[in-house]
Order: C-alpha cells, then sequence, then structure tokens
C-alpha cells in the first residue's frame, strides 16, 4: 500500500500551476479512489485560456456522489502557485531533517495525500454515512473550481474540512479576500514641457498616499482572534507610464483588503471610492477608475462547534484562525459548519522554502481517518 509520503511524492512530481489543466492530478486521485472501491465523478469545464479544467467528487461505495446532501466533506483544491525559474527542485521533492520539501507540499498537496491515504487504509465498513471528497480546479486564481460547484448546486453539506496548511490546527475563521483596479488618467506631453500635460503617477501617488492613511485608521479595530487583528489592505502592483521622457497618461494599480469576518467587503471599497471623490473636489482634472476584480467574504464557525471541538480533541490542538484566503469564505454560503485544516504552515508556501513535517502527515492521516469513520463524538 502506498504511504502518505509516497503519495506526497508521487503528487509533487505532476505539475498542477493554475495555468495547466489539473486532469493529471485528478486522474491519481482517481485511481487511488477506484482501487479503495469509492465511486467518483469528473466534471469538466474551459477556462478563458482554453485549458481543460476539471473538478471531482468522490463517495465511498453504496454513496451516491451525484446526491447533493452531504453530512461531511472533505475538500482539497488541486493546483499550485507558480514557481520561480531557478527553483531546480520544484518538481523534484526531498526529505530533509523531517521535513518534505517541493512545491505544493504544504499548500496543498500534503493534504491531498492524508485524504488518499485515509481512504487506501479505511474499510469500508467503518465509514460514516453522507461522506463526500471534492477535488478543485483554479483555487490560487480565485476559488473557481468550487464556485461552479456552488453554481450547480452539486453540493449541499453540514460540515466541510477544507485542506490548507494550518500546522493541524482547526481554523475555525478567516478573512476575507478583495481586490480591486484602480486606473489613474491623465494627460501625455514631452517631459521638457509638464505643463502641457497631466501625470498619471503622480496622481496614483497622491492616490495611494491616501489609501496608507485610510489602512492604519482600520488597526483601530482590533479582533484579538486574528493576527494582525484588524483587516489589512495592501497595494501591490504598480505599472504607468511609457517612456522615461514623457508625461505619463496612465497608471494602474491593484489594491487588496483582507476584511474580518462580519466585516462588509464594501466598507473598504466605499472608502477608496470616497477618496477618489475627494481628490476630483480638490483637483476637477483628477480622473480615475475603480474597477472590483475580486469581493469574497470572512467566514467564521462557532467555536462549541462539533466539527471544531471534534478535530480539537484529536489533535489536542486549540483552534485558531488564519489571514489568508481560502475556499471556506465560498462553503459558509451553504455548510454549516466549515473549519480549515492541515499539516504544514503556510509561511513557508509560495517559495522555495515550501515544506512540510512528516510527523504531522501521519498525524493528520490518523484524524482524517478517525472523522470519516464517524467515531468520534463529542460527550
Amino acid at each position: 500500500m502506498t504511504t502518505v509520503v509516497e503519495h506526497l511524492e508521487n503528487l509533487i512530481r505532476i505539475p498542477s500551476v493554475s495555468s495547466l489543466s489539473n486532469r493529471p492530478v485528478a486522474e491519481y486521485a482517481v485511481r487511488v479512489l477506484n482501487d479503495a472501491h469509492w465511486n467518483t465523478r469528473l466534471m469538466t469545464y474551459v477556462d478563458p485560456a482554453g485549458l481543460e479544467k476539471v473538478n471531482l467528487i468522490a463517495a465511498p461505495h453504496r454513496q451516491d456522489p451525484e446526491d447533493p446532501e452531504a453530512d461531511l466533506v472533505f475538500m482539497c483544491h488541486t493546483d499550485t502557485v507558480p514557481y520561480a525559474a531557478d527553483w531546480a527542485r520544484a518538481l523534484d521533492p526531498f526529505v530533509l531533517d523531517g521535513l518534505l520539501y517541493g512545491c505544493g507540499a504544504c499548500d496543498v498537496k500534503g493534504f491531498l495525500a492524508c485524504l488518499l491515504t485515509a481512504i487506501s487504509e479505511s474499510h469500508m465498513a467503518e465509514l460514516g454515512s453522507g461522506l463526500r471528497l471534492v477535488l478543485t480546479a483554479d483555487e490560487e486564481i480565485g476559488c473557481l473550481g468550487v464556485k461552479r460547484f456552488i453554481a450547480a448546486d452539486l453540493i449541499k453539506p453540514r460540515r466541510v474540512v477544507i485542506g490548507e496548511p494550518t500546522s493541524l490546527h482547526p481554523a475555525r475563521a478567516g478573512k476575507g479576500y478583495c481586490l480591486a483596479e484602480v486606473t489613474i488618467l491623465g494627460e501625455e506631453a514631452h517631459s521638457a514641457h509638464p505643463h502641457q500635460g497631466k501625470s498619471a503617477i503622480y496622481g496614483a501617488a497622491r492616490f495611494i498616499t491616501a489609501i496608507e492613511e485610510h489602512s492604519t485608521q482600520l488597526a483601530a479595530e482590533q479582533n484579538d482572534f486574528f493576527i494582525p487583528g484588524y483587516t489589512t489592505i495592501n497595494v501591490g502592483t504598480i505599472m504607468g507610464g511609457t517612456a522615461k521622457n514623457i508625461v505619463p497618461g496612465q497608471c494602474k494599480f491593484q489594491v487588496e483588503w483582507r476584511p474580518l469576518p462580519g466585516a462588509s467587503g464594501n466598507s473598504v471599497l466605499q472608502s477608496i471610492t470616497r477618496i477618489a471623490e475627494r481628490m476630483k473636489v480638490a483637483d476637477p482634472s483628477f480622473k480615475s477608475e475603480i474597477k472590483v476584480l475580486r469581493q469574497q467574504a470572512g467566514f467564521e464557525t462557532a467555536e462549541d462547534s462539533h466539527l471544531v471541538r471534534s478535530i480539537e480533541t484529536l489533535t489536542q490542538r486549540s483552534a485558531t484562525s488564519i489571514p489568508f484566503g481560502s475556499e471556506a469564505s465560498v462553503l459558509a454560503s451553504v455548510a454549516n459548519e466549515v473549519v480549515v485544516f492541515g499539516p504544514g504552515d503556510m509561511r513557508t508556501a509560495h517559495s522555495r522554502r515550501e515544506c512540510v513535517p512528516l510527523s504531522e502527515l501521519h498525524e493528520a492521516v490518523c484524524c482524517i481517518k478517525s472523522l470519516m469513520q464517524n467515531v468520534y463524538e463529542i460527550r
């Protein structure tokens, strides 16, 4: 029987950045699931680049993956972020000092390896009813695969465990993720005669400074369950101008914010819009456009929920929160209880430092098996 380490090494060797089809990962999972006598269903779609993407839903023998009603769903995405060209061993996993390194080791192929191992090692008679496995595409570029599941009404879970690296702490709450693109419009002119034009970059600089000032005000609203305990804002990219000797006629920047659970995703957007309005009042020639690219609310499951308490007791680790985006925010709209859980630490992910402790892989397999067997009850 394939071990969890072998599964993970096999998965890391499969290139699965979001710009590629994830079919090879899905087919690897199908082979393991079929060997374990699970029923599988593949749902395909074509992304804007013309690539086939695959979502998968599976259920144990004599349970129907076509039935959307489910008591417990384990969900895991199948794509990874791009890796640096000089990361020679991105797809060549290795173990050092009890850690397994490779692209996707913790985000989130480690959890997928644990799921497949737990399923392979479980006897069919031990598994609980209403059990599902869901694998999704395109999580890293906007949770696109899971949104298709929800839109098609293919899954109606009571409880969901979503794989992400949490060092095996059950994360019962997470911030949302919102993104907007701001365009500042100026007027080009020869740089020797700047008064003949209007610099879009200077306008963007003033706008960004005002956003930074607003971000410091948000720190006043603290939630001690999060680190940092407030809604954060970041201007991550900026692009403008055409040449060093031309007054720039256009400048674009992207601003993201991560709202606390319960906070309106629109509040920061409204604040940015008001900044643009104030700048227009101060300078009637100021022109800007704001385009919302993504708005995803946070999620929060009650601390005394059955799923949270079960994982806390199984792992002997307290519940926590996550500051990064995940599919949990999408699933929270249809599930009663949502927990993010998995081996590894997100602080190593998206870099050549990405790794997962072998000890956490083995511990996660045991925890997942107990949850799947539905034998662990909170008294």
